[in-house]
């Protein structure tokens, strides 16, 4: 019986296959065809492609030292320094320590990150099966036309994918409307690496907006609860030390691997007073898009604050796709002011483009356009090292994302009120 429905389902896309590629009702079967195809891409990637040692060996070191009985966070360290990430990313990689002898089983950890990779595949999916948003042809790109996402998963085995493909998670559970849940999987995607952060400031106005400011207390001191107890046994021995470990908003980073700001000089790139700049420029636009494209309400955004119920003009529930505008450009808008960005740091934001692109009216950025924009921004990627050429070249394309997401998504006009006692002009006697 299933399977007479598939067959059906296949033979209708065949003939209206026009419209399986244009429109996002199509993107349950499109998005089935790509998982399948996703699994024998891996599966060749990891199997033809050389493996490349990066970090894997440095995080088996770290955990290692914890399955030793080193509680100091200050003493765990790997080849390539010392360990920078949250405890959730302890216990989560200490678990592919043992699952791959030790770290020496190489080719069982990737295909355990090729699920990951699906798994990861199967949630976007999921939350663009809801927004109806993306035309289907689109998801060819996200897929299967992506060499650096391949990579960051399945041939350098990075905590970043860990760390998204849980973070997917929380926003379906958003999406559900299960946002005490939510925000305990979002704490725990936070614990893997702290780039889910840039997340943060989107929640936060979701949950003021759904919850009001006392409703939105319980929802975070869940968040702040995980933290706790997932750091509980490092706390306890040297708490500064785990602290200014695994949370050090100030680490300093290479020049050498920057996509980002290549064109600029490295004493530029190293000085404190460029990091205070772009976080002026992070908090402003955060600022701006809270006031102006976030906040639709005729109130102050300080009405947020109140219950829902006591607002003077009642909020409509949350919509799909006003949860996903706020939480992807929250999003988007740190990439943008990122000190730097690595290349692993592609899968931070990578998913999320195609919405960020497509959410707007298709008038304000023709369909050829955005494609090219995803293009470019893949090559960006693809550009090792990277040079003055690419990283402009990265920039101008955020810019324009960013130009089509504010103007895309402006408020429309007031209609025209004629003053009262006036009537109107008659357009023509045939409409008389």
């Amino acid at each position: 019986m299933a399977a007479g429905r598939g067959a059906a389902a296949l033979r209708r896309a065949w003939r209206e296959r026009r419209a399986a590629l244009l429109e996002p009702s199509y993107t349950p079967l499109v998005a089935a065809c790509l998982c399948l195809a996703e699994g024998g891409v891996n599966l060749w990637v990891i199997r033809r492609v050389p493996y490349t040692e990066i970090d894997w060996k440095a995080y088996m070191d770290e955990v290692e030292g914890f399955a030793n009985g080193t509680l100091d966070y200050t003493q765990l360290k790997g080849d390539t320094g010392p360990l920078v990430y949250p405890a959730g990313f302890v216990y989560i990689f200490l678990g592919l320590y043992y699952a791959t002898g030790r770290g020496t089983d190489i080719r069982l950890a990737q295909y355990l990150f090729a699920g990951l990779y699906l798994l990861n595949l199967l949630l976007v999916f999921r939350i663009y099966c809801r927004t109806n948003k993306v035309p289907p042809y689109v998801f060819f790109f996200m897929c299967c036309a992506s060499y650096r996402i391949h990579s960051i998963f399945v041939l350098r085995l990075f905590n970043d994918t860990v760390a998204m493909a849980i973070l997917f998670l929380a926003v379906n559970l958003f999406l559900e409307e299960h946002w005490s849940w939510g925000c305990l999987i979002f704490s725990l995607a936070v614990s893997v690496k702290m780039n889910v952060l840039l997340f943060a400031p989107g929640l936060l106005f979701l949950l003021l907006k759904r919850f009001g400011l006392l409703g939105c207390i319980p929802k975070l001191c869940i968040c702040a609860l995980l933290q706790v107890l997932l750091g509980l046994p490092f706390l306890l021995v040297n708490p500064v030390g785990y602290l200014t470990r695994s949370f050090d908003l100030g680490r300093q980073f290479q020049f050498k691997w920057t996509v980002n700001w290549r064109f600029l000089p490295e004493e530029v790139f190293q000085h404190r007073a460029f990091h205070t700049t772009l976080l002026l420029a992070h908090l402003a636009g955060l600022g701006l898009f809270a006031l102006h494209r976030w906040h639709r309400s005729r109130e102050s955004i300080l009405a947020l604050l109140k219950d829902p119920a006591e607002r003077k003009h009642p909020s409509p529930p949350l919509s799909v796709n006003k949860i996903i505008f706020v939480l992807f450009s929250s999003n988007f808008l740190g990439v943008c002011c990122s000190r730097s960005l690595h290349y692993q740091f592609y899968v931070w934001y990578f998913h999320t483009l195609p919405y960020l692109l497509w959410c707007t009216p298709t008038s304000k950025l023709a369909h050829m356009p955005k494609v090219l924009l995803l293009g470019v921004i893949e090559l960006c990627w693809n550009t090792y090292p990277s040079t003055v050429c690419s990283s402009l070249s990265l920039h101008i394309c955020h810019g324009l994302v960013l130009l089509q997401l504010w103007y895309g998504t402006a408020p429309l006009p007031a209609p025209h009120n004629p003053q009262p006692g006036r009537r109107p002009a008659p357009l023509s006697k045939k409409v008389q």
